[in-house]
């Protein structure tokens, strides 16, 4: 499962289920590309995995139209989350999600490809969601975009199929990330519980097995996925949900 000689960048790399994945990347032997809105975390994490940086908005999309990327591996993992009811969720925060989440991941696809054409290797991961396959109130625009991930993800692995590219979507429960951390205030107001009722009565009600995901078990399928040996994997979606899905 070596990835020697390969070059990848991982977007949201700088913290949580970016950052696990950059450093099992770079541990295979990846030259990683860690790109992260936080420049100094980038960079530092670049650092100690011997890699790149790359301070970047990926809001800002329209940086990215011209954009052409020299990376084997693409890692799809930035992201945000708003919760909300519909009645009340502010449309500027479902466009900015729609635009992080759906536009930036298909705008590098689409830079990353000519090169991966050309060598005839290709790997692209995109972090989803078990909620890119399912479906939980408050969460209108983190549902939409995760199921407009999966739906990308899938027409990428038909167009790379004869270019040696595969496309697959890696689909976590609740991850232990400062992402997940920061919206259990959120929920708790949207289901008028307390926060300590929050990860037992919303985020793991669904889960067979009662604790979080950890960014380590999300990044040990990413780099699975990464490897030769997952070149007969293209259009897939991979739970790690604990039995979530399985209701």
């Amino acid at each position: 499962m070596t990835l020697a000689g390969k070059s990848a960048l991982v977007t949201g790399g700088a913290s949580g289920i970016g950052e696990a994945c950059a450093r099992l990347l770079a541990a295979r032997g990846a030259h990683v590309t860690v790109a992260d809105v936080d420049d100094v975390a980038a960079k530092s994490l670049a650092d100690e995995i011997d890699g790149s940086a790359w301070a970047v908005d990926l809001l800002d999309t329209d940086q990215l139209t011209t954009l052409a990327l020299e990376a084997d591996i693409l890692v799809n993992s930035a992201g945000i989350q708003r919760v909300s009811p519909i009645e009340d969720f502010d449309v500027e925060d479902f466009r900015r999600i729609q635009r992080l989440m759906v536009e930036a991941p298909f705008l590098l696809i689409r830079a990353a490809l000519p090169y991966m054409y050309r060598n005839g290797f290709g790997r692209i991961l995109n972090i989803s969601s078990v909620h890119g396959l399912r479906a939980s109130p408050y969460k209108s625009a983190y549902v939409a975009a995760k199921h407009g991930l999966e739906g990308l993800s899938k027409v990428v692995a038909l167009e790379g199929a004869s270019h040696g590219v595969t496309s697959n979507c890696v689909n976590p429960g609740y991850v232990l990330t400062p992402l997940v951390q920061s919206q259990i205030a959120d929920q708790a107001k949207v289901h008028g519980i307390s926060e300590s009722d929050v990860i037992e009565k919303v985020m793991l009600t669904e889960s067979a097995i009662k604790r979080m995901v950890e960014p380590s078990e999300v990044a040990s399928l990413v780099g699975w996925l990464a490897s030769v040996d997952a070149a007969m994997v293209t259009g897939a979606s991979y739970t790690m949900d604990g039995g979530w899905s399985a209701r």
